[in-house]
């Protein structure tokens, strides 16, 4: 790896961006699905950043028990502050918590990258709530005028509603989806909100990442035996549902439903399809008709014929260089090659490296937390 490091040294050159550290992560036998999402993450610059103010603001707590925030944010620090540009780092601490944590993740069987990331954001956000509660208390019973850090903005103690907690993890990765149902008799409009920290896309052949999302908001129109309780008709009724994004995330992390199961062959398949995915996006299925923009910085690809076996690899955006992280090495691409993993027009051909998982982050200000 040291050639490689000197490799991408040398091909940045004096191009190499200013205290920024491209760091491999070593694979503990099967955990690239694991390497291939904290990449993704470490190169997510608003979650970074909260995470190393995080560590800087806990690491005298030497006596708190481990968990998988503290665990995370100690291997991004240690990332962050080493004095070499490049090299390899064992991310040991943090897979051995996460084994202990899930037994899921425990086996050398082929583990899914979206569910780890799923699994590591909720635990995050579980991991936060509770400390901000404790601190809260604690405040309470010490000095009532003391606000934690990560604390409500505006919390009610006595009230009856209670704010939900936003956490920075909300702050970055949720958004919120609405649910509308019209009664095609009384034609009232019911609409249910629901937050989402990702998107799981159906995927189509030859297709893009608009039309995907197009396709997830278009109307369905509920008759027969799915007709719709209607409150206001006091029966059921046919109606018409969509899902729209009321409010669009920070961060819009898209996964592709690239594994399906088949009922005849009574198992999952993997679906090479080719789905577009452009570098800037324009999110057209909101609530607020205008545009939201944003712009693509990582991809993680899963590399395999099908769903029991295979690598997990990413893609980085950093300092407008596109990087390829796979485990222990790390090597410069060009932004054209990045079209080499939207998927395979054929159903069978050789190219098994398909993007599975996107991030893009909001190009407008006003959503900067």
């Amino acid at each position: 790896m040291g050639i490689a490091g000197s490799k991408l040294e040398k091909a940045l050159g004096d191009q190499f961006p200013e205290g920024e550290r491209y760091f491999g992560l070593e694979n503990f036998g099967n955990t690239c699905y694991c390497n291939s999402v904290l990449q993704a993450l470490y190169f997510c610059v608003p979650f970074r950043e909260q995470l190393l103010e995080y560590y800087a603001s806990h690491k005298n707590g030497a006596d708190a028990e481990d968990n998988l925030l503290t665990c995370l944010a100690d291997l991004f620090t240690q990332i962050n502050s080493q004095k070499k540009k490049t090299g390899v780092i064992a991310p040991k601490r943090f897979v051995q918590r996460l084994k202990k944590q899930n037994e899921l993740f425990r086996s050398y069987m082929h583990q899914d990258a979206h569910e780890f990331l799923n699994f590591l954001l909720n635990e995050l956000v579980d991991i936060l709530e509770k400390e901000a509660q404790a601190a809260k208390k604690e405040a309470e019973t010490s000095s009532p005028s003391e606000k934690t850090a990560n604390g409500p903005k505006n919390p009610q103690s006595n009230g009856v509603k209670k704010e939900p907690l936003v956490t920075w993890v909300h702050k970055n990765f949720q958004g919120i989806l609405t649910n509308e149902t019209r009664c095609l008799r009384c034609e009232t409009v019911t609409a249910r909100d629901e937050a989402f920290l990702d998107l799981s896309l159906d995927i189509e052949q030859n297709s893009s990442i608009t039309s995907c999302l197009k396709n997830f908001s278009s109307t369905e129109t509920l008759n027969a035996e799915d007709k719709f309780f209607c409150d206001k008709c006091c029966s059921l009724q046919e109606a018409q549902k969509r899902m729209k994004i009321k409010k669009p995330p920070h961060i819009l992390v898209i996964h592709l439903k690239r594994f399906k199961y088949i009922e005849q062959l009574g198992r999952y398949k993997k679906l090479s399809y080719r789905v577009v995915f452009p570098l800037e996006l324009k999110l057209s299925n909101t609530v607020e008709d205008a545009d939201s923009e944003y712009s693509l910085f990582a991809v993680v690809v899963h590399v395999g014929s099908g769903p029991n076996h295979g690598h997990y690899v990413s893609l980085v955006k950093s300092h407008n260089h596109w990087l390829f992280f796979d485990d222990e090495n790390v090597e410069m691409i060009d932004e054209s090659a990045v079209q080499t993993f939207f998927g395979s027009a054929q159903e069978y051909s050789s190219n098994t490296d398909h993007g599975y998982i996107l991030f893009y982050e909001s190009l407008g200000a006003n959503n900067k937390s």
